[in-house]
């Protein structure tokens, strides 16, 4: 019993914090109708659009479309202004965003470019809102704690994500789809009481802050180009990000025109995958050193394997079957990578490469998502979820070849004494070093 406890206490030792405890309730109930919001907004455009595959790209590469033009900036603002009353913003403009969009299609009168409309401005805010969010948790728990923190923040994204969907099929089946944005405008009151509530003396503001002609977007990019262990986990999330991580669009169009399933289980899918996320994400609460190159490619491989057979499963049960480990693999690979990127640079460049590394995880969507979407409704939507499997695979498994290259490090299988994958660095041969442990 006192084992479990001890487990218990070091896997949420971040919630002992007062100000992360109320950072991360207003997020939950946020993000829980946030997804609520997702889900119908995918099944809203699937009906006005009949089923169309091309459709669901074009507007989920209009909600990441500002990625491209405004995370950068975004960066810097996090790096120069008070990133409280900046998350404070955003959460009343996206309250302004659903209440707007709720009402008008609770009126029956919404049109399918409105959608588009909405979409487009809702990426506004996410672009500027993403990196001052992922920079904020240092402040609420400091550098030792922020490696658990990072992965109970996932942990809380993955709850919502299996709550919010499933949640989501009842509330159209029951209600119609204009409530889901109606209650997720609501839920926005939460986050902003919580911000507002948190004491800014606890807060641990250990980078200084800079001018507007320190905060230089450019410093930025210079600054991964020049940190090799910095560019690898960020380019392998780019090119991943892009062609794998498109479920939020492959998954609905699955289960609707493959599956043929109603509102009310069409989200099941959304919650496996997210169910593996949430199992992903607990499994990195308990590090407090920076993850290893090896850990991030180590994972990005097994994503791409597993995304891989994912596009194979012939029936709706293997499929969500499938969908857990690969949910676990996407988030673990996504965690690792952002822990390796954020514990590796200095306060005051931490906003700004955040900034670049949401770009690379998400501002790639405009471009993939329209590719994903058509090639999905192409070939279909499972020959879409396997392609994006396979280059994923590919992509980590030249990572691979280049960081072993560049660190000098070989590859041993051994089954004595030990059996195990083990690496050799340099031109030594003496004692081999198990796979995975931390390193640049």
């Amino acid at each position: 019993m006192e084992r479990v406890r001890v487990f218990v206490r070091s896997t949420f030792q971040s919630l002992q914090i007062r100000n992360y405890r109320l950072f991360a309730t207003g997020q939950l109930i946020s993000l829980i109708f946030g997804w609520v919001q997702i889900t119908a907004q995918d099944w809203l455009v699937l009906e006005l659009s009949h089923g169309s595959a091309s459709a669901l790209g074009v507007v989920t590469a209009l909600q990441f479309a500002p990625m491209l033009l405004f995370t950068l900036y975004a960066g810097k603002l996090a790096d120069r202004f008070d990133k409280r009353y900046l998350l404070i913003v955003a959460n009343l403009l996206w309250f302004v965003l659903a209440a707007l969009m709720g009402a008008l299609v609770v009126s029956g009168a919404v049109l399918l470019w409105q959608v588009y409309v909405f979409a487009a401005l809702w990426g506004v805010v996410t672009a500027v809102e993403t990196p001052v969010r992922q920079s904020f948790v240092s402040e609420l728990v400091g550098k030792p704690l922020l490696p658990n923190a990072m992965s109970l923040n996932a942990a809380t994204f993955n709850t919502a994500r299996i709550l919010g969907p499933a949640l989501a099929g009842l509330t159209i089946a029951a209600l119609g789809t204009g409530t889901a944005f109606v209650v997720n405008a609501a839920s926005y009151v939460f986050p902003v009481v919580a911000l507002a509530r948190l004491r800014a003396g606890e807060l641990h503001r250990e980078n200084r802050q800079v001018s507007a002609a320190e905060a230089r977007v450019v410093d930025g990019l210079r600054y991964v180009w020049r940190r090799h262990d910095l560019l690898l986990p960020v380019v392998l999330i780019l090119v991943v990000g892009m062609v794998g991580f498109n479920y939020q669009l492959t998954l609905p169009v699955l289960a609707k025109n493959v599956f043929h399933t109603g509102a009310a289980t069409f989200g099941l899918l959304v919650t496996a995958l997210a169910a593996g996320a949430l199992m992903g994400a607990l499994a990195g609460t308990r590090r407090r050193a920076r993850p290893s190159a090896w850990l991030v490619l180590g994972a990005a491989i097994g994503y791409g394997a597993l995304g891989t057979l994912a596009g194979f499963m012939p029936t709706y049960g293997l499929t969500a079957l499938v969908m857990v480990p690969t949910g676990f693999a996407q988030i673990f690979l996504a965690q690792a990578a952002n822990q390796r990127v954020q514990l590796g640079t200095d306060a005051e460049m931490r906003g700004r490469v955040m900034a670049l590394y949401i770009l690379a995880f998400l501002g790639t969507n405009p471009i993939g998502a329209p590719l994903v979407g058509w090639f999905a409704e192409v070939f279909g939507p499972r020959a879409s979820i396997w392609a994006g499997g396979a280059i994923s695979l590919a992509a980590a498994l030249a990572a691979l070849l280049w960081q072993l290259r560049r660190s000098q490090t070989r590859i041993r299988l051994r089954l004595r004494p030990t059996p195990g994958i083990y690496l050799w660095q340099g031109e030594a041969h003496g004692v081999p070093t198990p796979a995975g442990l931390p390193g640049r």
